[in-house]
């Protein structure tokens, strides 16, 4: 694995969210249609893989055989523990490592391909986690996404930001539901795809965290 030592802070401490979320994620997978969006998020990617924010490691079971390496980066000690026991289950090779997305501890543009799902709403700094996410994927290189976004509805967004402005973040590892996750990749220099717009769960009371986007950015070929 190409590591470098950042010289930054590796560390989040979120303990009551990560033992809820290492019991209650799964749960939430198979009940609130989580699941088949991490397989639709994974499929068809080879090569080398980066995942950022890997929580409990939900993700790994869904990789398809064609990646050839996964370096999972989570800086949540309890999480990060619980992602190397799924680590272990895989089919493919998981490395699971300590480090936050604003400060990735890996070479320059020494992934195929990264993934991101549900861990940009809570990163401290949004512009600089996509810019190391750019740093360190290859020129052509892919970024997959599923996320909380912005509600398109006024009166959602009012609550999302409500939400966000208070108790949310505490009872959720730090998780902002109303951010602009697309208009934030393109200015930040990736090329979105494709993205679509989901209510999850699709049935049932809608909470500031429903709305979600699942898509595919890349990094450009060239410098711009």
């Amino acid at each position: 694995m190409l590591l470098r030592n950042r010289g930054r802070r590796t560390a989040v401490h979120h303990p009551l969210f990560a033992r809820a979320y290492v019991r209650l994620g799964p749960l939430a997978d198979a009940h609130a249609g989580v699941r088949p969006l991490r397989r639709e998020l994974l499929a068809g990617l080879s090569g080398r893989v980066i995942e950022i924010g890997a929580g409990g490691g939900l993700n790994f079971a869904h990789y398809p055989g064609t990646v050839s390496e996964v370096v999972a980066i989570e800086p949540e000690a309890a999480l990060r523990q619980a992602a190397r026991t799924e680590a272990v289950r895989a089919e493919v090779p998981v490395d699971v490592v300590p480090g936050v997305a604003e400060a990735l501890p890996v070479k320059s543009e020494a992934f195929d391909a990264a993934v991101v799902a549900l861990v940009l709403c809570s990163v401290r700094d949004v512009e600089r986690a996509l810019a190391e996410l750019r740093r360190v994927l290859r020129p052509g290189a892919e970024l997959r996404f599923l996320e909380h976004v912005r509600a398109e509805g006024r009166g959602l967004r009012a609550v999302q930001r409500a939400a966000d402005r208070t108790v949310w973040p505490l009872l959720n590892g730090g998780c902002h539901t109303g951010r602009d996750t697309v208009a934030a990749l393109r200015a930040a220099g990736f090329a979105v795809e494709s993205h679509r717009r989901l209510r999850v769960p699709p049935r049932g009371i809608t909470l500031p965290s429903s709305p979600m986007v699942l898509g595919t950015a890349r990094r450009p070929e060239t410098a711009g």
